[in-house]
């Protein structure tokens, strides 16, 4: 993946840059049938060999106990190591994107795929690095649609330039049956926010501090997507309890064996 001078500028102007078809709809598809593989094998929820399984909790109800596993599913956490997604995760040219960012080599620690299904709800305004409590910043996520992000089926919105903020104050999210981890940010104008609109295979490139969110999917298909998040080689994590969805491991050429 090539840098061009305009995704440098919106990079250091937006916090964000966004890459169009930057992956074949097999390798999107692919992705899709693994982690419906991955939720069917742990049932909705728990694990299914290091993979980590989230409910969608404000769909328990209405989907009905007969619904397939896929259909009760929020994310799918600690799969950067797993077939396609690995192939995704250490591909060079990404690989030597991110590292020309961040100035240095590069671990990936965190991986999500968010099957976003049919009146699921959308994940409020929040900075990636708040969940991050590193020796050292920024990350860098990176965010594939593996099918299309529109505004009916809750695509992301962004406060562009958001990135040159400090992590803000974030509160638990107060809606009933919120997903495990949602928090949101109170104190920040969000007024200048912009979709992000994408088709099937599109790569958004964004900073830890980036201010985000998703809306509720009021349509009748799954917004599916498949979120990396990237750091400096040898950052420590300094949580007491580091989250058991991290998993480090280097990516690139001067990999760690």
């Amino acid at each position: 993946m090539f840098l061009s001078a305009s995704d440098s500028a919106a990079w250091n102007r937006d916090g964000f840059f966004l890459v169009r078809g930057f992956s074949s709809s097999e390798a999107c598809d692919a992705m899709l049938r693994r982690a419906i593989d991955l939720a069917r094998e742990a049932d909705g929820r728990g694990v299914a060999g290091a993979a980590i399984v989230h409910p969608e909790r404000n769909l328990a109800q209405s989907v009905g106990p007969d619904a397939r596993a896929e259909e009760r599913v929020s994310k799918v956490f600690k799969i950067h190591r797993d077939s396609v997604f690995h192939e995704f995760a250490t591909q060079p040219d990404l690989v030597e994107a991110v590292e020309h960012l961040l100035g240095t080599d590069i671990d990936c620690f965190l991986s999500q795929f968010i099957f976003k299904n049919p009146g699921a709800w959308g994940q409020p305004w929040h900075q990636d690095a708040f969940y991050f409590p590193f020796d050292r910043g920024p990350q860098i996520g990176v965010w594939l649609a593996v099918t299309e992000a529109t505004l009916a089926n809750g695509c992301l919105n962004v406060v562009p330039g958001s990135h040159l903020e400090p992590v803000h104050e974030h509160l638990l999210d107060r809606r009933p049956d919120a997903n495990q981890g949602y928090v949101e940010i109170l104190d920040h104008d969000m007024s200048a926010e912009t979709p992000v609109i994408m088709e099937a295979g599109d790569l958004l490139v964004f900073h830890s501090h980036l201010m985000h969110r998703s809306k509720d999917n009021n349509s009748g298909g799954i917004r599916a997507a498949m979120v990396y998040h990237y750091a400096e080689r040898g950052t420590v994590d300094l949580a007491e309890r580091p989250a058991p969805i991290n998993d480090w491991m280097p990516v690139g050429e001067r990999q760690v064996e």
